[in-house]
């Protein structure tokens, strides 16, 4: 994996490409890469929300969870009693998802081939909104068919703590703060690492409010 700079942008090349940081082999954090684009995706998650709501799900041992999910893409990801799975229906609405916002798509593309994995082509986008409290337990994103194509992850507006572990879950976990515009790719060998969010504290940020919103693109298929 050859990890790539930030695309050059005038004056800001030099301070965007030191703002890049490795946190595992395979695994990239790009410090601010969509705060330019964070007000658009935002809007963007509102237009989707509205014709597939925000839900909470459960975990298929029967927990509520506590963070607010939905999706775009060709398919999307669920849990409940049956399982975790993804489906090309939204369950509550009896509908296709909507179709993953090109903008959406282009970020995703870009960041994970400046993290040194050309050629992704995401086909879903899980949407995840923290409230104060919210929380994402330590896992491992494995539903997918494969592991060779990364995971990008796109934090907006309230800024987070993520928990980066290894490979098993008793591993103990870095914190990580991550601010709106933030994101994160990992691939190759820290693919399966166990991550999550820790309980998001209750702050104000001019873009979401006291919300936090998480853009995860897979390649599912």
């Amino acid at each position: 994996m050859t990890m790539r700079p930030y695309p050059k942008s005038g004056d800001l090349f030099e301070s965007e490409r030191l703002r890049t940081e490795q946190l595992a082999p395979g695994a990239i954090l790009l410090r601010g890469f969509a705060t330019h684009e964070a007000p658009a995706l935002v809007d963007a998650i509102e237009v989707i929300s509205n014709s597939t709501p925000f839900r909470t799900m459960t975990t298929p041992g029967g927990r509520k969870m506590s963070v607010e999910m939905t999706n775009c893409g060709d398919v999307g990801w669920l849990s409940d009693n049956r399982g975790y799975r993804y489906v090309p229906e939204d369950p509550v609405t009896n509908k296709a998802w909507p179709a993953m916002p090109i903008p959406f798509e282009d970020l995703a593309k870009r960041a994970a081939a400046i993290s040194g994995f050309e050629n992704f082509l995401p086909d879903s986008c899980l949407t995840n909104r923290y409230l104060p409290g919210s929380k994402l337990s330590l896992h491992q994103d494995r539903d997918e068919r494969n592991f060779d194509a990364p995971i990008v992850s796109v934090s907006l507006g309230s800024p987070a703590v993520f928990l980066f572990g290894g490979q098993c879950r008793a591993d103990r976990p870095r914190r990580i703060l991550l601010e709106n515009g933030d994101v994160v790719v990992w691939g190759g060998p820290a693919r399966l690492t166990f991550h999550g969010i820790a309980p998001l504290a209750d702050e104000h940020h001019p873009l979401t409010g006291a919300c936090r919103l998480n853009l995860t693109f897979r390649k599912a298929l």
